[in-house]
Formats: structure tokens, sequence, C-alpha cells
């Protein structure tokens, strides 16, 4: 593999990153197979740039190149003796070893397997037991990883009994050219882990005819332009990173710019530096969290328009959580002066198991919401002596290109428009199964049907999604979204999105309450305890019911490694002890 180049300075000369356009025809990965779509991009000059921590371009790397290193990758693998169908588990770090590995292993005829890099939570031996675990799932030949982490994941890879390797195990070899294997639409091409995959991890097997489909449908639904350029943060070993942001790049051969995703956890603004010096249109996508951190980041700031540039940023796209249009406003204000419009906004839904984008919003609607009664939203009787609740509900858009979505009751019937059901979808990209778990594939896969897992409703032929079915909260017969009782309490002074988590837990007389998990950054006892007192006033006025509220220590509530907030882990550190809260004076 190629060595690295070094950061240049103001003295040496300044790296030109891959051109937005070329004079290479543009196919919309119209390809057999994904090896395929990597062979046509390398005969352009388009590709991908990584940046260091400030946003500033440390390294180019052509599809020409990678595809270069992806083959030596490949001729190493089969020297090892990988054979087709083996996988080989890869730590997903953002930069070319990790993108030369993962293609690599796709000319093998193998199937690669992006995990997570350690998080701050959870310290050493969590991360090696979540290796472990996921190991044991997709029970690769062998585990790669970078060599800053090598203790750890050697000792992940013992525990499975896998071979291990490092980045510099491969980057050193010099393998003979060998015969590749020839790959067929029907082969799987990858395998996915979803980023709450810890105790019952699934592997989505995808392939290459389902990841074409998609990453097709990716440029039929944002209507790609011959200017367009991917400017990214994202996890590659997260659906939309991986899928959207570095998969489909290559399969449609748009150039891309990467920022590590800590790196931007350090500085979010750097992301929109890099937008800012694109010369072409900018296509970036962004969980709520990364708009919602660079509106707070910018808040004391005032000259926005002299730093940023956001007028070309074509697409904003916002996917992996809820979308929160209060916050989405907030970033609109922030930097209309900077020229970002909220027209924008490109809001979507998707899932591992549909490869990826299920919905799209047609660019140029921006964000669109409708008030929802929060009774309709979890099916529960109206209470006429409380006044009405509304909750705004983000239009996601409508189908992409070879995919259908339904609606159904809990009878299993299609509901018509503006009826809330299970999301049900059917296409082309839809996953082959959950990787050696033909129950689990069996309970979400029927007749070609995939069930979501989550709840909404269509209007007019676009998407609404209210929640996550398993998320909500069923206390004396009455259905309540954690969503309401956590944007609830985030209107209270002080408080952060992803500063709350609610679910429900038995209390000692066996009955179900209300839980909510509170980052608190006061010192005072008393102020203490007012905050307590002003977060279950609140939750009671959501629940009408007694609510357990516990203050604990800021960055303890545990995210999934996409970033978003884990309420499941969370239930499970708070009954474990592990997350203690806050004692209260008497």
């Amino acid at each position: 593999m190629a060595e690295t180049v070094s950061i240049v300075t103001n003295s040496e000369q300044a790296l030109a990153p891959t051109p937005n356009d070329d004079a290479l025809p543009r196919r919309f990965a119209d390809f057999e197979t994904f090896g395929e779509a990597l062979d046509y991009a390398a005969t352009g000059l388009r590709g991908f740039n990584f940046h260091d921590p400030r946003g500033r371009l440390a390294r180019v790397y052509p599809f020409r190149e990678l595809r270069e290193d992806a083959l030596a990758v490949a001729y190493a693998l089969v020297a090892r003796g990988v054979k087709p169908g083996d996988r080989i588990a890869l730590i997903a770090e953002t930069g070319p070893d990790f993108a030369a590995l993962f293609c690599g292993t796709v000319y093998a005829g193998a199937w690669p397997v992006p995990l997570p890099l350690p998080t701050s939570f959870g310290g050493k031996d969590n991360y090696i037991e979540q290796l472990s675990v996921q190991l044991s799932s997709s029970d690769p030949a062998l585990l790669i990883g970078p060599d800053e982490i090598a203790e750890m994941t050697a000792s992940a890879a013992a525990r499975q009994g896998c071979s291990h390797a490092t980045w510099a195990d491969f980057a050193a070899r010099d393998t003979a050219p060998c015969d590749l294997p020839q790959l067929s639409p029907d082969d799987i091409c990858y395998l996915q882990y979803s980023s709450g995959s810890t105790r019952f991890p699934h592997g989505v097997a995808v392939t290459h005819r389902q990841l074409l489909a998609n990453l097709s449908a990716h440029s039929h639904g944002m209507e790609l332009e011959a200017q367009d350029r991917c400017i990214s943060w994202l996890p590659w070993y997260h659906d939309m990173g991986l899928v959207g942001c570095f998969l489909s790049l290559i399969a449609n051969q748009v150039s891309g710019d990467y920022l590590k995703t800590e790196d931007f956890a350090r500085r979010p603004l750097a992301w929109l530096d890099m937008i800012t010096r694109n010369e072409g249109n900018s296509i970036s996508y962004s969980p709520t969290f990364g708009y919602d951190i660079c509106a707070r980041r910018i808040s004391t700031q005032t000259a926005v328009s002299e730093r940023f540039d956001l007028s070309r940023w074509r697409l904003a796209g916002n996917g992996a959580d809820m979308i929160r249009p209060d916050v989405m406003q907030s970033f609109v204000n922030a930097f209309a002066d900077a020229g970002f419009k909220a027209s924008a906004f490109l809001p979507s839904y998707g899932l591992a198991e549909a490869t990826l984008a299920v919905t799209i919003m047609p660019p140029g609607e921006g964000i669109r919401v409708e008030l929802v009664e929060e009774e309709r939203l979890s099916g529960s009787p109206r209470d006429l002596s409380r006044p009405a609740r509304y909750r705004a509900i983000v239009n996601c858009g409508k189908p992409v290109k070879d995919m259908e979505v339904a609606i159904l009751g809990e009878n299993g019937k299609p509901l018509t428009d503006h009826h809330i059901g299970k999301v049900w979808c059917r296409g082309t990209s839809v996953m082959h199964s959950y990787f050696r778990d033909p129950e689990a594939t069996a309970e979400c896969l029927i007749d070609g049907w995939l069930d979501t897992g989550d709840m909404g409703y269509m209007a007019d032929g676009y998407l609404f999604i209210v929640g996550r079915a398993k998320d909500m909260i069923i206390i004396n017969g009455k259905n309540h979204w954690p969503q309401d009782i956590e944007w609830a309490v985030e209107q209270l002074p002080g408080f952060n999105h992803g500063d709350i988590a609610a679910f429900s837990v038995e209390m000692e007389n066996g009955e179900e309450a209300p839980a909510v998990l509170v980052h608190c950054r006061v010192s005072d006892p008393a102020k203490r305890i007012e905050l307590h007192e002003q977060i279950r006033d609140k939750v009671r006025a959501i629940t009408g019911m007694h609510c357990v509220v516990e203050l604990v220590p800021p960055k303890s509530l545990p995210r999934t490694s996409s970033g978003k907030l884990s309420r499941a882990k969370a239930k499970k550190l708070y009954l474990s002890g592990e997350i203690e809260p806050f004692k209260l004076a008497a």
C-alpha cells in the first residue's frame, strides 16, 4: 500500500485535491459488482481526500491509487489463504488504509466486516468485549486494525481464536499478482453491524446487487450533478458513513473530503471550513446532533460571514436519528449570514437492513413538518381533562428508486394516509439476511417485505417517522414516546440535545414507572434539589404520573458508535449500578 503523504507546510507545494468533475462519462452505479464499480472509477481523476484535525488537506487518494492498493491487498489476502466467503474484520478508521483493505477484501471474494474504533465511553475492557462479541457473531478468518490499537485488537482476536494483523502488516507486503475470483451480483459483498450491536449483534449481509441498487437510488434521489462533492465526518463503521459517504462515491464517481469523526468532535467547525473551501456544490450528511453542535459552537461568534461561505452547500442531509426541526432552525439562524439556505436540508430515512436509503426528500423542498397530537402518536385515548399536546413530525421524503413503503396496523393490514403503524419496505436493496441467524431473518423478512421496527405514517406519498416501536414506554396501558419526555426536559435552561434518556423501570411494588436520567452540570446541593423538582414536574406534566428522576454526571449516558443516545444501554447500566446518580441532600 502507498505511504502516507506528510502534511504540507507553507513552504512546501500545496496538495491539489481530486477534482469535482473530469472527462470520464459518469455512470450511476450501473455495474454488476462493486469491484467493477471501482475498476471504472479508477479510470477517471476523482477520488478521496483526507484532512487533518483542523480540516486542512493532508492526503490525496485518487480512485486509481485506491484500486492499485486494493489489488495489492487482495493478492496478500489470497497468499494468506483467504478464500471467497471468508469474513475479514476491519477496524473502520477513516483513511486510505481501511479504504484499500475494504476494497481489497471485496476483490478477493471475501466479506469485509467493518467494526468500530474505541470510544471515550466504557474504556479498554469494554471495547475488547464489544469486539469479541461481534467477532464471535461474524466468525472472521482475520481481524485487521490500526497499529495504534494493536494491543486491544490482538486481545479481541485471541478471545475469538482468529488471526490478527495490523495496517503495517499489509503496507509492507509485496505479494505477486494472482488470479482473483470472478464475482457475481448475488454474491455477498460485505457484512454490516448496526451501531447498537452489543450483546446480540446482527450482521446484515448485503449482496453486490443490493448494494449497487441502493447506490444507484442515492444518485437518483439526490439528483446528482456534475460539480457535486461529498464532505463527511461520519464514521465508516456506520451504514450512513460506509454506504452513503464511502461506497456511493466510488460507484457514482464523486470526489470526497473526509474529517475523522473524533476530529469533528473536537473541532466541529472544521467541517464547515471544508464545505466553505469547496468550489463546487457540497453534499454533506449529519445526524441532528452534528448540526446542533455547530450551531451552539458558533453562538458566541459574530463574524460568521467572514469565516464561512455555505452558499454552495446544495444538499445538507439529515438522517440516522429523529430529526429535530427546532435544532435545524437554530442552525439556519446561526449560519444564514454565511449563505446557508434552509431549502438545502434533505431529510431522509434508512437502515442497514435496507442497505441504507429507504426514502429521500426531493432536493430543494427542505424540512416540512406536521403537528400531530401526542395521543395520536402513542395510540392512547384522548384525555379531555388536559390540554392537547403536539409534536412536530418531520417529513422524511419519498421512497427511493425501486423501493416500496407500506404502513401496517396491528392486524397486518395496510393503513391509509395519516394512520400510524409499523413501517415496512420492499425493494431490490433490502438485505439478503442476518448472517447465520435464520430465526431473526424470518422475523423481519416476510414475503420480501422488511419490518423496519419503526413507527410512522404516509401522507401524499411522503413518509413521516414517529419513533422506534421498541422504545415505546407503556405504563398502565398508556403509551408514551421517550422522545416526548426527553424533548420536554430539554426545554429547561442549561440542557443540550442528548442530555436526557427516558425509559421505563419496574418499581418495588411490581408496577412500571417512567425513569429519566439527566446530565447534571450543577454542583451546588440546593440547586440540584431545585433542578430535580423542576424535571419531575415537567415529566409529570407530560405523562400525568410520578416518575423516577436521576441526576447523573456529564457524559455518563452511553451513545452508539454512530453517536446516537442508546436508551437500552443507559437502562442496563443504570439498573446494574454502572451509572451512579448523584445523591441529593436530605
